[in-house]
């Protein structure tokens, strides 16, 4: 997340593509950054689609556990989790950054494998390293983690070291 992503108190909406009562702030290195509340969220992407978006380049999930003072624009509540996802259309050549807040106690947005197949394998790994769940998802099974694996490792109150590293047979000094 950009400095300018953080402080957008006050930020005139800038001029693009939104659903009415979605706030927007501009962007460091996005053109704009839109923050719909998670029953808006697929619909806003939907919208960023139909308007000619046709790449979703990245989806992640950020951690707010311990920095929960972040700056978000007016009528925006602040959650523990956050989905960013960025879009891209090439041939407007525009960037757009959309950023929904997940709470700790329903940690779950819609799926956007409907329309971006390539957020699948993106997905799966929100889930398996955050927790986050996404609703409608076609596999939403771990991906980087084994299936038996407790927890979520990139949550911020995951207990750091509780495996062991083991090396075996590994050569010594020469």
């Amino acid at each position: 997340m950009s400095a300018s992503d953080q402080d957008v108190a006050g930020v005139p909406e800038p001029a693009g593509m939104a659903l009415p009562e979605v706030p927007m702030a501009p962007g460091r290195w996005a053109d704009e950054v839109a923050f719909p509340p998670r029953d808006r969220y697929h619909e806003l992407v939907a919208a960023y689609r139909a308007d000619g978006f046709e790449q979703l380049s990245d989806l992640t999930a950020v951690d707010y556990l311990t920095h929960p003072g972040r700056s978000l624009p007016p009528g925006v509540v602040p959650e523990r989790f956050e989905v960013v996802v960025t879009l891209l259309s090439l041939s407007k050549r525009r960037r757009v950054r959309v950023r929904v807040q997940v709470p700790a106690d329903a940690p779950e947005v819609d799926t956007l494998w409907d329309l971006y197949p390539g957020a699948e394998a993106m997905e799966r790994e929100v889930f398996d390293l955050f927790g986050v769940r996404f609703a409608g998802h076609p596999d939403l099974t771990r991906i980087l983690m084994p299936e038996d694996w407790e927890g979520h490792p990139l949550r911020k109150d995951y207990g750091v070291g509780r495996v062991p590293v083991q090396f075996k047979e590994a050569p010594g000094p020469r």
